[in-house]
């Protein structure tokens, strides 16, 4: 029997694994902007679970500036294992519970698309890491090689249904060998799914051609919360989205974009020094900003924060589906300029045996 099941991420942690932000070429000079927002998220999930933070040996001293005080009160848990960048949701394990023992799926990693459309060339690093952390912490490692799958490409409401979506899942660059029904089976047999349903897109934009992170993500009571707009090309997309979920069976929270479009501004360029073969950022380039970026930890729920008309409307919406935790604003600005949100910085560990 297949006892295997991936946990909602509003399940109980026992800890939440985050890499400190260092690379040149994602983050505008190093992090200097960025760090203040990763040490918020760090302090605010701490309060309720263990932070295993990954950082470099020359990053170590940065980190301790912000957070110190919480590595002396054991809270977070420095963490010396390499990386390529900081997007702990793609490269870590992907943490299943088999009965109420842990364990930690290794998926391989190719820079969101390898040699088709991968962001970045050198990546070993970012793909040991699975394995690495996994070694280091203490946790059975199930090799699911060599399928390319990142966490961010899927989200589980821990009863066996799985949200992906089709422009993801079936890009050339991640399993090109594979059709969709052997890639439906493969998230089965290792999630323990009976259900995977395909949204056709994510948000314009999303260099992770389209993480069902950025779309779509479930509610502490089974509803989908869907980013949302009427207007244009995004619009056409969230429609036919909300179309497959109704059909589905799911209700359906609306959660707008930020009203303002957010672009890399002349500044945050000139701040960025791109390795060989990386992919590079250009001036006024739209970044696919997203509310439903947000992460579920044991005692709140924090949500980015994007200085924005619209912010105060998600920290609502969030709240108000997520009974029992407090919907925190964390500053996402300065994220979303490396890439991601928050949601991409953050991988749960599930709790097991209590």
């Amino acid at each position: 029997m297949n006892d295997v099941r991936l946990p909602a991420e509003y399940e109980k942690h026992d800890a939440t694994i985050m890499i400190w932000c260092e690379r040149p070429g994602s983050w505008t000079y190093g992090g200097k902007y960025a760090r203040p927002a990763f040490a918020r998220l760090a302090r605010e999930i701490s309060k309720g679970e263990k932070v295993y933070l990954c950082v470099s040996p020359n990053g170590f001293g940065e980190a301790m500036t912000y957070l110190f005080d919480l590595v002396e009160e054991g809270k977070v848990v420095p963490v010396n294992i390499p990386t390529d960048d900081c997007w702990a949701r793609d490269i870590s394990p992907v943490f299943v519970k088999r009965g109420k023992r842990v364990e930690g799926v290794d998926f391989a990693f190719n820079a969101w698309g390898g040699d088709y459309d991968g962001l970045y060339r050198d990546y070993k690093k970012d793909d040991a890491f699975a394995g690495k952390l996994c070694a280091l912490l203490g946790y059975d490692i199930i090799s699911a090689r060599p399928f390319v799958l990142e966490g961010g490409a899927v989200h589980s409401d821990g009863k066996g249904t799985l949200l992906v979506t089709e422009e993801c899942l079936l890009s050339p660059g991640r399993n090109p060998g594979m059709v969709k029904g052997s890639i439906e089976d493969e998230l089965k047999s290792r999630f323990g799914a009976k259900r995977v349903v395909w949204l056709p897109y994510g948000v314009i934009g999303d260099e992770t051609d389209g993480h069902v992170d950025n779309i779509a993500a479930f509610a502490y009571d089974g509803r989908v919360i869907l980013s949302w707009t009427d207007e244009g090309e995004q619009g056409r997309r969230c429609q036919k989205d909300l179309e497959i979920l109704e059909k589905n069976g799911f209700d359906v929270v609306k959660m707008p974009f930020p009203a303002e479009k957010i672009k890399i501004g002349k500044n945050e360029l000139a701040g960025l020094v791109f390795a060989e073969g990386e992919a590079k950022r250009e001036e006024g380039e739209v970044l696919a900003a997203s509310y439903v970026n947000f992460y579920v930890s044991n005692l709140s729920v924090l949500v980015p924060q994007f200085e924005d008309e619209n912010d105060a409307a998600a920290l609502k919406i969030i709240g108000d589906s997520f009974p029992g935790r407090k919907a925190v604003g964390v500053p996402a600005r300065d994220i979303i300029t490396g890439g991601g949100g928050i949601h991409c910085l953050t991988m749960q560990i599930p709790a097991g045996e209590e």
